[in-house]
């Protein structure tokens, strides 16, 4: 997936969860402004956004829009390492996963593939039948990294667990159901539950796995303006 027009920025503070302050040099006269800009992660990310980090913004073209940006990746510095690129943007894996799946990965290139599907009382990301094959699949994005171990959620989400419980109702209909963690960043060794934050999240995961629920997750190659899925990477859910 390819962002246009992105411009670096200096990150603040973040008043609340949608809104942060960014100083951002005008590219024409040179002149630096404080700008409030969207944020398009409403997770915590306090290990991400911290003040004087470099932030990229994504410029929008609409004039009746309040703010001219969105906040959409960070560089994370680490001790001894080299800094992290991460793409911060909660509203791209989905679209990073339609762009792989239609490529033929995990289902093949004949299959269906629909969005958004209402099944009983639920919507999932993805639906898609391949031959005889039925499958419901939901997206998670992941941004919380520590020690190269890659964790969600990193906020308390009841709203992940009801969807961990709808995908285990899918496969007692016969459907085929997938969870697909998305990792916004490379240098990942593993995924696993962040039990310290949601012990009841990672419970429901492993019980969605005894129940024939398949759970991935991959990294991805992110630059300032773009991020594609890469490689899978192992799921630790002991």
């Amino acid at each position: 997936m390819k962002y246009k027009n992105i411009i670096p920025g200096t990150f603040l503070c973040r008043p609340n969860r949608f809104i942060a302050k960014v100083l951002v040099q005008e590219s024409n006269s040179g002149v630096t402004t404080e700008e409030t800009v969207h944020v398009k992660n409403t997770g915590r990310c306090k290990e991400l956004l911290i003040s004087g980090c470099t932030v990229f913004l994504s410029v929008s073209d609409n004039p009746l829009r309040k703010t001219k940006y969105d906040l959409i990746g960070v560089i994370k510095e680490r001790e001894g390492k080299l800094p992290l690129m991460i793409n911060m943007d909660s509203q791209i894996p989905n679209d990073v996963v339609a762009e792989w799946l239609q490529k033929g990965n995990l289902f093949s290139k004949d299959a269906t593939i629909r969005r958004e599907v209402t099944y009983h009382n639920s919507r999932f990301d993805f639906y898609i039948e391949d031959g005889s094959t039925k499958a419901f699949l939901e997206v998670k994005g992941v941004t919380l990294e520590k020690d190269g171990i890659a964790m969600f959620p990193d906020a308390p989400t009841e709203r992940g667990i009801k969807h961990i419980e709808e995908l285990i109702a899918c496969t007692k209909d016969g459907y085929d159901a997938y969870i697909v963690f998305v990792i916004q960043m490379k240098d990942i060794t593993s995924f696993c539950p962040n039990d310290a934050t949601h012990a009841a999240f990672g419970n429901a995961l492993r019980i969605a796995k005894n129940a024939g629920v398949q759970i991935l997750a991959f990294d991805c190659i992110v630059t300032e303006d773009s991020i594609v899925l890469d490689k899978q990477v192992n799921v630790n859910l002991t």
